[in-house]
């Protein structure tokens, strides 16, 4: 099942963050898609704000990885500069480790991501208005999903 919703405000974006922040255990991975400005490193920031993390959080674009201590910690990558490596960066290590993963741009590295995650797409309508698209890959996904849209 596919999961959407249509957010307002910044305000919006960062209660949805909160709300599915509150549901995410260590080993949870989320791919974040959407183009330039639709509000990835946003939501990952109020994500972050929800798992108790403090520090500053941006986008990782030129270190593809920036890690952050939280109630669970966080992995943060941004692989759009792994556009034509097929080096392998040890996602095993990340993906399957104590901490939620969230991957910007991660249709670049679908082969190596773990067959179960949650695909969340950003689409900017118009200024602060997104809609926000929730595709549950497994079971673990579609409760977390089934619990966040009920």
């Amino acid at each position: 099942m596919i999961y959407e919703q249509i957010i307002n405000s910044e305000q919006e974006t960062e209660k949805l963050a909160y709300q599915l922040a509150d549901k995410l255990e260590p080993s949870d991975v989320l791919t974040l898609e959407g183009d330039l400005g639709a509000g990835k490193t946003t939501f990952t920031k109020s994500i972050a704000k929800g798992l108790g993390i403090t520090r500053t959080v941006n986008s990782p674009t030129f270190t593809i990885l920036k890690q952050y201590e939280g109630r669970v910690p966080l992995n943060h990558l941004d692989v759009y500069r792994l556009a034509d490596s097929d080096e392998d960066l040890g996602w095993d290590e990340l993906f399957y480790g104590d901490a939620v993963s969230i991957i910007e741009w991660a249709h670049l590295i679908k082969e190596d991501l773990p067959p179960e995650r949650l695909a969340i797409q950003i689409q900017r309508l118009e200024d602060d208005k997104r809609k926000f698209t929730f595709t549950p890959i497994g079971q673990r996904y579609e409760r977390l999903c089934e619990e966040l849209f009920e």
